[in-house]
C-alpha cells in the first residue's frame, strides 16, 4: 500500500510538471533571468565602443533581455576585467576588451587586480581591426619615409600615445621605434577616443588608431601614413603596407573578445557564443563592422583561445625586451 502511495504520488508530480511546463525548464532555456551587462574596457566613442553598440540591440532581440553596454576605460583594460571577475559570477556579466588583456597584460603589470587565465574563460570574438599610424597634420609631413625621418631628426623624443598600456595600438609603436631605429615617448590614455582629439589638438605627435579615425583625416586635422598589418585594408586599400615602404615587423591586427567569469555555467558561454555568431553572420553587420574599420570575425570559443595563444607568441618578444614602468593614464 505504502509503495502504492508512493508511486501515484511521484505521477502526480510528474503530471503537474508536464502541465506547468517546469520539466522543461533547463538551464539553457531558463538563462538570461535579468538584463546582460556588456562591460567594455575602452572609453565611449572608440571603436570597442563603436562595435559593442552596433551588436547590442540584435543580441537583446535574440536573447529577448535587454543588453547594457558599460564603459569602464583605463590599466589596458584591467578595470573592466576585474569588474567582472568582481561581479561575474551571476551569469548575466560579461567582457568586451582587447585579447591584449590576456596575451600582454600579465607580462606587463606586475600586480594584476586579476588573473585572466585563473578568473576569466573566453567566449568568443567580435572582431578583428587593423590599425594605421595617424600623424598631426602640423607635423609637417606626408610620406612614412618622411615622418621616420623628422623623428630621427628631433633632438627631443616625440610623443605618441595609445589606448591604454599593453594596448595593440601601444605594442605597435614600440614595434615601429624597434623597426626604424626612432626615438618616441609612450602616453597612455583610457582608450583611443582621447588619444586621437588629443593628436587632432597636437597634444601628442602620432597614434595608431582605427578607420573610426578617417573622418579626422577627411577634415585636414591628421595624416595617415601606413597599415600596420601583413595586407592592406579593405576599407582603404589605397594605403601602404609598412613592409611596402621597406619596414618590416610593424604587424599589430586588433582583436577584441568576449569573456565570462571562469565561474559562469558552460550553457551560458554556449548561448552567448552562439547569439553573438549569429549577430556576427548577417551581411549588415558585417557591412557595418567594415564601415568602422573591423571584421566580423564569429568563431567558437576554443577557436579564439587558439587566437590568442597566437598573439602571445607573436607579442612575448617585445615584451621580454620592454623594461617598462607603466605610466598613468591620461583622460
Amino acid at each position: 500500500m505504502l509503495l502504492r502511495r508512493h508511486c501515484l504520488a511521484v505521477m502526480m508530480l510528474a503530471l503537474t510538471g508536464w502541465a506547468t511546463g517546469s520539466h522543461a525548464q533547463t538551464p539553457s532555456q531558463a538563462w538570461p533571468a535579468k538584463p546582460v551587462r556588456l562591460v567594455v574596457g575602452l572609453a565611449p566613442g572608440g571603436l570597442v565602443d563603436v562595435l559593442a553598440r552596433t551588436v547590442q540591440p540584435h543580441l537583446a532581440e535574440a536573447l529577448k533581455q535587454t543588453v547594457i553596454v558599460e564603459n569602464r576605460g583605463g590599466a589596458g583594460g584591467n578595470l573592466a576585467g576585474a569588474e567582472v571577475v568582481r561581479n561575474g559570477g551571476d551569469n548575466h556579466t560579461f567582457l568586451l576588451n582587447p585579447s591584449t588583456t590576456e596575451s600582454v597584460n600579465p607580462l606587463m603589470f606586475a600586480s594584476m587586480p586579476f588573473d585572466p587565465q585563473r578568473d576569466l574563460r573566453p567566449v568568443g570574438l567580435l572582431a578583428n581591426s587593423q590599425l594605421f599610424l595617424f600623424v598631426r597634420s602640423s607635423l609637417g609631413v606626408d610620406t612614412l619615409e618622411a615622418f621616420v625621418e623628422y623623428a630621427r631628426k628631433q633632438p627631443n623624443p616625440l610623443n605618441y600615445g595609445s589606448a591604454g598600456n599593453g594596448t595593440t595600438p601601444h605594442l605597435a609603436g614600440e614595434l615601429l621605434k624597434q623597426a626604424t631605429g626612432m626615438q618616441a615617448t609612450h602616453a597612455p590614455y583610457r582608450g583611443v577616443a582621447p588619444a586621437i582629439q588629443d593628436l587632432a589638438a597636437g597634444q601628442i605627435d602620432f597614434a595608431f588608431g582605427p578607420a573610426t579615425v578617417f573622418p579626422m583625416v577627411q577634415a585636414g586635422k591628421l595624416k595617415v601614413l601606413a597599415v600596420a598589418s601583413r595586407q592592406r585594408a579593405a576599407v582603404a586599400p589605397d594605403i601602404r603596407t609598412f613592409s611596402e615602404a621597406g619596414i618590416d615587423g610593424v604587424f599589430a591586427d586588433s582583436l577584441f573578445g568576449v569573456y565570462a567569469a571562469s565561474g559562469t555555467r558552460d550553457d551560458v558561454v554556449e548561448r552567448m557564443n552562439a547569439e553573438i555568431n549569429k549577430v556576427l553572420a548577417r551581411p549588415e553587420i558585417q557591412a557595418r563592422f567594415l564601415d568602422a574599420g573591423a571584421e566580423a570575425l564569429p568563431l567558437r570559443a576554443s577557436e579564439y583561445a587558439a587566437r590568442v595563444q597566437d598573439e602571445k607568441t607573436l607579442f612575448a618578444p617585445l615584451m621580454n625586451c620592454l623594461l617598462y614602468t607603466s605610466p598613468s593614464p591620461r583622460d
